[in-house]
């Protein structure tokens, strides 16, 4: 994990195909790039101008790629000026993007991925489920939000309920993916409490033989990533975390979002966006 990330980064212009909002400010956008869409790796992202006011950029994950129809999907929520411009286009605008960029998550032999998001850390845990929804793997995706998700909600067709948890997200249910939502909200069919606690439900619900199969890949606030990391410890569990920073350059130039990471030779500052955003959670947290 952490490779250099070097000649992989393009800048290309691309079309708004769709843009969609959804309660609590939060935006589904559309964009076309064949590039994007055939190169892109769970976990990765891309440096997106926000409009032609504002020179910085902003970070934001993939979500999804559709590589017959060559666009890519992305989820942002509001929460400044940058954000606030780039919710203002339209169909057909052309947005600068670079991208893609980071070293993304890596699948290994555990054939049981517990994938744990919370707010707009779920769309790397939705590009996994994506990537492996035809193999041999078999994912568990949690998926918690203190607003309300963007997309409706559907009862799970398993009809499995985990301690009131019945609900899940429609294209992971259609690409055959177990999936449940949290929140602290108290919304119908969501598990009341925090994705630790589901993840907890789920893991003690397996056998020792499942047990061994898992790992845990786990993109959101830091908070959440730390809880998420001492789960995996009292579980014994392999993890893997992408870390959201600010970010300036998001090409690893500025070193404005360097974290500590423990190494074999000793502490290191690694850039987030180019050394990560994926860690191996015990050496960050």
């Amino acid at each position: 994990m952490n490779k250099e990330n070097r000649n992989t980064i393009k800048v290309i212009d691309c079309q708004v195909l769709a843009h969609y909002q959804f309660e609590g400010d939060q935006y589904i956008l559309t964009l076309s790039s064949e590039i994007i869409a055939n190169e892109t790796k769970p976990g990765q992202f891309v440096h997106i101008s926000v409009s032609d006011i504002l020179p910085m950029r902003r970070p934001i994950s993939i979500m999804s790629v559709d590589k017959e129809n060559a666009t890519f999907d992305l989820l942002y929520k509001v929460v400044g000026e940058g954000t606030k411009q780039l919710a203002e286009r339209k169909v057909g605008d052309v947005i600068s993007v670079i991208g893609p960029i980071g070293n993304g998550f890596e699948m290994t032999e555990n054939k049981r991925p517990l994938l744990i998001g919370g707010g707009v850390g779920m769309p790397p845990m939705v590009a996994i489920a994506q990537s492996v929804k035809d193999t041999d793997y078999q994912p568990f995706a949690i998926l918690g939000s203190e607003v309300p998700f963007p997309f409706d909600e559907q009862v799970a067709k398993d009809g499995k309920d985990y301690q009131g948890a019945t609900r899940t997200m429609p294209e992971l249910e259609d690409w055959g993916v177990e999936c449940r939502l949290a929140s602290l909200q108290g919304y119908q069919g969501v598990f009341k409490g925090y994705v630790t606690d589901l993840a907890k439900v789920y893991l003690d619900g397996l056998s020792a033989d499942e047990l061994s199969q898992v790992e845990i890949y786990s993109c959101g606030p830091h908070p959440m990533l730390d809880a998420v990391a001492k789960l995996a410890k009292d579980y014994n569990l392999p993890c893997q975390v992408s870390l959201e920073e600010n970010m300036a350059c998001a090409v690893g130039g500025c070193a404005g979002c360097v974290v500590e990471v423990q190494t074999d030779s000793g502490p290191a500052m690694k850039r987030v966006c180019v050394d990560g955003p994926v860690f191996d959670a015990s050496t960050v947290f």
